[in-house]
Formats: C-alpha cells, sequence, structure tokens
C-alpha cells in the first residue's frame, strides 16, 4: 500500500457501497500569500501555510453518476483514458474509491474563461472530492475533503469555500492536519481584478518550477519563514479589515516568491514584458491615488486586489480587466 493509499483508506469506510448521482460547484482560487516549496512531495506537503481568496462564480462544475462504462468529459469534450488529465483523474478517484470502484460517469465544467488564464485544476480536484463525497455519501467534514484533495491540487485544499480560506502546513508526517479552513473576516467589499497577458500555456509547469527553485535559488531558504510571517500577518488583516495592510503584504509576498525564482541557476521566471508594463502601470497609478495592489502566480498573468469603492477607478485604468466578486456563489 502506498502512502496516499493509506491516508485515504484511513479516513474512507472501504467498500464504499453503490454510489448515488451527485452534482457539485467548487470555485477557484488566488493566493494571497504564495504556497511555493514542499516538505514532503509523495504527500504533497507545503513547507509554508497560505491564504486565498475565492473567485466567486469562476470555477468548476463536476456531476458524477453509475455508468456502464467509465467516461471522462471535460468542457464538452470526452477525454480518452491514455490522457495525461486523464490519468490523474482516474487515479484520484481510485485513490477515493478502492480499485474495486463500480464504473463511473464524470461530467466537468469549467467556468473560468479561457482568456482569464487561470489554472482550474484547485476548483477541478476541489469539486471532483466533493463530488465523490456526495456520490458515495461518505459524509466527511470540509477539512477532511480538503486534505484529501491536497494529492489532486495543493491548491485544491482552499476550493471549498467562498471567501478567505487558509490552508495550515501542518506538522504531522502523514499531513493529517495540513489542510485548509475558511478564515472569517471584516472585508466583504473585497474585489479582484484579472489583467490576462497570456494565457498560453507556460514554458514550465509550476511543479517543476517549485521543484527547480528549490534546489538552485540561493534565496530560497528564506522564503518559507517570510511566507509564514507574511500569511500570519495576511490573516490578521483580513480580520480586522485592514485592506492596504492586506494589500501590500499580499504584494511583496508574490514579488518575493518570484525573486527565488529569477535566483534559481539558471533563472526562471514566468512573469513576461507585459506583466512588468502591468505592475508598472499599476504603481504609477496608486502613486495617484488608485487604492489596488497586485499578485503573480506562476504565470504571466497580473491579478488585482482593491475595494468595491475603487471597481471605476481600476476599470479606467485598466479597461480591459475582469472584476471578480469572490462572495459571490453560484
Amino acid at each position: 500500500m502506498t502512502t496516499a493509499e493509506r491516508v485515504f483508506s484511513n479516513v474512507l469506510p472501504h467498500p464504499l457501497g453503490s454510489p448515488n448521482s451527485s452534482t457539485v460547484y467548487a470555485p477557484s482560487n488566488i493566493a494571497l500569500s504564495k504556497y511555493w516549496g514542499k516538505r514532503d512531495a509523495a504527500l504533497n506537503l507545503p513547507l509554508n501555510s497560505s491564504l486565498s481568496i475565492s473567485l466567486g462564480k469562476w470555477g468548476t462544475k463536476t456531476e458524477i453518476a453509475p455508468a456502464d462504462q467509465d467516461s471522462l468529459t471535460f468542457n464538452d469534450h470526452v477525454l480518452d483514458a491514455t490522457d495525461p488529465a486523464a490519468k490523474k483523474v482516474w487515479r484520484f478517484v481510485d485513490l477515493f474509491t478502492g480499485p474495486d470502484r463500480p464504473p463511473l460517469r464524470i461530467t466537468t465544467l469549467n467556468s473560468i474563461p479561457t482568456a482569464a488564464g487561470l489554472a482550474s485544476s484547485a476548483s477541478g480536484f476541489a469539486a471532483l472530492t466533493l463530488a465523490l463525497d456526495q456520490a458515495f455519501d461518505t459524509q466527511l467534514s470540509k477539512e477532511t475533503l480538503s486534505m484529501l484533495a491536497r494529492f489532486g491540487s495543493g491548491s485544491a485544499t482552499r476550493s471549498f469555500w467562498h471567501g478567505f480560506v487558509k490552508w495550515n502546513k501542518g506538522h504531522m508526517a502523514d499531513g493529517r492536519d495540513s489542510h485548509a479552513h475558511l478564515v472569517k473576516g471584516n472585508m466583504n467589499d473585497l474585489r479582484i481584478a484579472i489583467v490576462a497577458v497570456d494565457t498560453g500555456p507556460k514554458s514550465q509547469s509550476s511543479r517543476d518550477g517549485m521543484n527547480h527553485t528549490v534546489a538552485t535559488s540561493a534565496l530560497f531558504n528564506a522564503w518559507p519563514e517570510r511566507a509564514e510571517t507574511d500569511c500570519t500577518a495576511i490573516e490578521r488583516a483580513v480580520k480586522e479589515g485592514e485592506f492596504d495592510t492586506l494589500g501590500q503584504i499580499a504584494e511583496a509576498n508574490a514579488l518575493a516568491m518570484h525573486a527565488t525564482m529569477m535566483a534559481a541557476r539558471p533563472a526562471l521566471t514566468y512573469l513576461m514584458p507585459g506583466s512588468w508594463q502591468v505592475l508598472e502601470t499599476l504603481w504609477a497609478a496608486r502613486n495617484e491615488g488608485l487604492a489596488a495592489y497586485a499578485t503573480m502566480d506562476a504565470g504571466a498573468n497580473v491579478k488585482l486586489i482593491f475595494p468595491d469603492h475603487a471597481t471605476q477607478d481600476v476599470r479606467q485604468v485598466f479597461p480591459e480587466a475582469q472584476v471578480i466578486n469572490p462572495f459571490e456563489s453560484v
């Protein structure tokens, strides 16, 4: 039995029995304090905690139903069982159900606009985990489901709630305490804007980029402690409704993460000239009074965070940006 199989078997009753049909939705999320680096790759355990904001109606709807044979449909396209994405999905399904499961029909619809250039793995694996829980009536808590979803995608741990969510890095060797929870705060007027710079595939996957940075960057050793401190400070800012504190730390945290990549050997960067142009435009506008800050993940696109009253000002500076209410439910 693999380590992952042992983790699942410890919280799930096997055999699970016959599935029912289920339909669920999970929002995507963006991290305000980043997760970058793992303490255990096999268990997908992070070196530091992270805190995110959900993306409201941008996410994944997944349906699971009994079937005569396995089938997986993503955005109206049937995926062959040999497709790498399909292999990853079915591997996760087998972890959850055990190897002797009945055939399933899985239908997934991603509501994130392609032009936004956002990955859907977070909401995708969160929705898959929720759908499996409902289909097999396992009645697991969201915290436990969050822990299990980590085996599909680390950021999926944070896609089980609308609003601010913290993924605790945990300390236990088997990762049972590495899961997310909702952070209740005083910042429900926060808004997100996506400024798309490049919507094509990345030059290097996030996983490969992370491993390369950890292995070769002279700046990485200082990152986990700095990131943990930032996460704690952002959580405090959310609870106390201190937008400027949140924005300043989130922007600095993102830039620090990208600095660790650029100090790798050879250097790695996901940011493009257009990304820096967006940042320079933002910084100039902020000097003129715009209440907005930026964050960037392992990709070229820039996400802006700002209070609702600044929405029109943000649209004037970035007319192409797509604005999201992170607290809006489907």
